[in-house]
């Protein structure tokens, strides 16, 4: 696959840059004609120079491994170790407005170019078994970026067509569509253009089953207490029906090594749905060992300990025998808190004691250690007593946004579509078997016993939870979890939580502590979609703002 950049001049015509080249061999591209300016006429007459537009659109996929505060930060599992970044200034108060919101507003030049393309390609004289193909494609890439658009601000405004302000004038202003409109967009979509894609799709490409795990995924946030507080049990029957299709597709196993399922040595493995592809060494390479592994290793600084997992995430671990650290029949000992844990615990989280480039992480006070727990925020030490493991590798721990990783950004993956299937199902009719063996397929990877027969609705709904917070720990899936359960007045109100190590006695006691600046604030009338910001509104007067902002 083929990623490019396309920059249009007023005239109407297109300049490709090519960025980068995966998949396809460099004489191959070449093929394509060797023209400063294309002209449609040429663009969108061989299903070369179309593909390119195509890759133009799927380059718009946002992906967190090139920024110093990933949306993890946001969420109650983890912090940016480094002052002043928008999670812990911003977003951990609340104190964001419409001027300076995070947000993903900026994915409408992607929707506007992923219309164009379905303009063009529709009109223009290329094969229709292509057109069939690279249609649904778009319609998935824009499908996605509204369903990122709905999550983060509820309703917006729908547009398939292509606007033109030169020639349409203010008509290219549009109103909000509701978040039900923009919901039912997105699915309908995807519906629509399932049968038209792949089984098995090109690295980076969408393929039937993305287009029914983004359907499913929509409609398990759709079911939950956010859209849906009477609980109307319809919903969440129809999100476990579209993920139990993807399941039922039989084109994704579960990869045996949950520890480097997310390496670059195993991009587009059996497991990986979709994935936004990185390529290392070019300006579209990764560089997430840099910007969030441990601080200092061995002396040296690697990374800006840019992750620091929370206590709150820690202790959602399970023992290896299953048990929850809160079950008194686990033989959790909190003097002993990292002994016998579930494996996906020394998998993903860097603790006093763990390896990290074959040097030992201390994080205990008074010994010395640039790594012992940060409480006075003077440097990029942990501010929790942990750092990040899951998903780095140790070949390219550089520090800062060194681009050298080719690691793909896991959008969806079998894992959560068990566990979202087994979360509505549970939720629709109770724990019944499917539901047992759908967590159970997820628990059986991280060699844990299968869970005790008899749970009830609530009992289950508790497991399934955990489960989904601990699998899918920083692949960005918490924060939509806080949302869609409305969690985060809970969750993201109060404080999150450190560990310190300190000899007491001559012993050593561990013991929980707030982090430095933990405070969370999360104000329920307001905050479970972002602002429209206000650049936006100043330019579409018919916008309308969320409420309370």
């Amino acid at each position: 696959m083929i990623n490019i950049e396309i920059i249009r001049n007023y005239s109407g015509k297109c300049l490709l840059i090519c960025l980068f080249l995966t998949q396809l061999s460099c004489s191959k591209f070449l093929e394509v004609e060797s023209r400063e300016q294309v002209s449609d006429a040429t663009l969108w007459q061989t299903t070369g120079n179309a593909d390119l537009f195509l890759n133009n659109v799927y380059s718009g996929l946002p992906g967190p491994f090139n920024t110093y505060d990933p949306g993890e930060n946001f969420t109650d599992n983890a912090m940016n170790g480094v002052n002043g970044t928008a999670s812990r200034t911003l977003y951990a108060n609340s104190v964001y407005t419409p001027s300076n919101t995070p947000n993903v507003w900026n994915l409408y030049n992607s929707i506007r170019a992923a219309n164009l393309f379905i303009s063009k390609a529709t009109a223009s004289p290329l094969a229709d078994d292509w057109k069939k193909l690279r249609l649904a494609e778009a319609r998935f890439v824009r499908a996605y970026y509204y369903m990122l658009l709905w999550t983060n601000h509820g309703g917006v405004p729908i547009i398939t067509d292509v606007l033109n302000q030169s020639e349409q004038d203010d008509e290219i202003f549009r109103a909000r569509n509701t978040a039900e409109e923009t919901y039912q967009f997105i699915v309908s979509e995807c519906a629509a253009i399932a049968n038209d894609l792949p089984l098995t799709a090109e690295a980076g490409r969408a393929s039937k089953g993305a287009a029914l795990t983004l359907q499913g995924f929509c409609e398990l946030y759709q079911a939950s207490a956010l859209y849906n507080p009477s609980n109307d049990k319809a919903k969440w029957l129809q999100a476990a029906k579209t993920n139990k299709q993807v399941i039922d597709l039989a084109a994704y196993t579960l990869f045996p090594n949950y520890e480097t399922m997310l390496l670059e040595a195993n991009n587009n493995n059996s497991e990986v749905i979709f994935a936004k592809q990185y390529l290392g060494g070019t300006s579209l390479g990764a560089g997430k060992e840099g910007l969030y592994g441990p601080w200092i290793v061995g002396g040296i600084q690697f990374a800006y300990g840019g992750v620091n997992p929370t206590q709150e995430l820690v202790d959602e671990y399970a023992m290896a025998n299953g048990l929850p650290i809160s079950d008194p029949a686990s033989g959790y000992d909190p003097q002993k808190p990292y002994v016998n844990r579930e494996k996906r615990f020394y998998q993903s989280v860097i603790y006093d004691g763990a390896l990290w480039l074959d040097k030992e992480m201390v994080m205990k006070q008074g010994v010395g250690s640039r790594n012992a727990t940060d409480l006075s925020n003077t440097n990029e030490a942990t501010n929790t007593g942990y750092y990040l493991k899951k998903g780095l590798d140790p070949k390219y721990a550089v520090n800062g946004d060194h681009k050298l990783s080719s690691a793909n950004f896991v959008i969806f993956r079998l894992a959560e579509v068990l566990l979202s299937y087994a979360e509505a199902q549970n939720e629709a009719v109770g724990p019944d078997v499917s539901v047992y063996e759908a967590i159970n397929a997820v628990r059986k990877r991280a060699e844990l016993p299968a869970l005790k027969a008899g749970l009830t609705q609530a009992q289950m709904r508790t497991a399934i939870h955990r489960e989904r917070r601990v699998e899918l720990a920083f692949e960005e899936k918490r924060w939509y979890d806080l949302m869609r359960l409305k969690l985060a007045e809970k969750n993201l109100n109060g404080t999150v939580h450190a560990m310190v190590i300190e000899q007491t006695g001559g012993k050593w006691v561990y013991k929980v502590v707030p982090a430095p600046e933990g405070a969370r604030a999360f104000f329920a009338n307001k905050n479970y979609v972002f602002p429209i910001p206000q650049n936006a509104i100043d330019r579409n007067s018919k916008l309308t703002q969320n409420p309370n902002y």
